[in-house]
């Protein structure tokens, strides 16, 4: 349980795994300063291979009315569409390039907040994916996105990125 494929996240260094606490055992990036700010949003592979993801939700997370704040939900959603990419179709960088999304229930804090998603379709430089965040047996939000492969592009003397 909790094994990553050999092809999983090979291009990122900065993956954490979490020691102790609720998500001992669970994944997350360090390198997206966004996603650390907003999180922390927290991934692993079950004993059938897929991959769950899941945070909790605290105060910093809520809008005035005191439910998720949609951008909250959105974000974990995008975290989720290349936690699930990533363990078997994305192996190195990509972007974002498709997002939608409807919202359906609330949440409050100290809820977790857990994702059902996967793989529509993968072709050479896009992957479908589809999702739902869930509240135990309550759905909140669904979304589908598309993610784009980048290569990266040799840097300059000055760290620019050459064109």
């Amino acid at each position: 349980m909790n094994e990553l494929p050999k092809n999983a996240f090979r291009q990122r260094p900065d993956l954490h795994v979490e020691t102790e606490g609720e998500f001992k055992g669970w994944r997350t990036w360090t390198r997206d300063s966004f996603e650390t700010h907003n999180g922390p949003f927290w991934h692993r592979i079950d004993e059938n291979g897929k991959v769950q993801c899941a945070f909790r939700v605290e105060r910093k997370h809520l809008n005035g009315m005191r439910n998720v704040h949609g951008g909250a939900f959105m974000s974990f959603a995008d975290y989720c569409l290349f936690a699930i990419a990533s363990s078997s179709h994305l192996e190195g960088p990509g972007v974002t390039i498709g997002f939608s999304c409807e919202f359906l229930d609330a949440a409050r804090e100290g809820e977790l907040i857990e994702c059902d998603g996967e793989v529509t379709r993968a072709g050479g430089s896009l992957i479908f994916l589809r999702g739902t965040l869930k509240s135990g047996d309550r759905s909140l939000f669904t979304f589908s996105g598309t993610i784009k492969r980048v290569k990266r592009k040799p840097r300059t003397d000055a760290g620019a990125v050459a064109t």
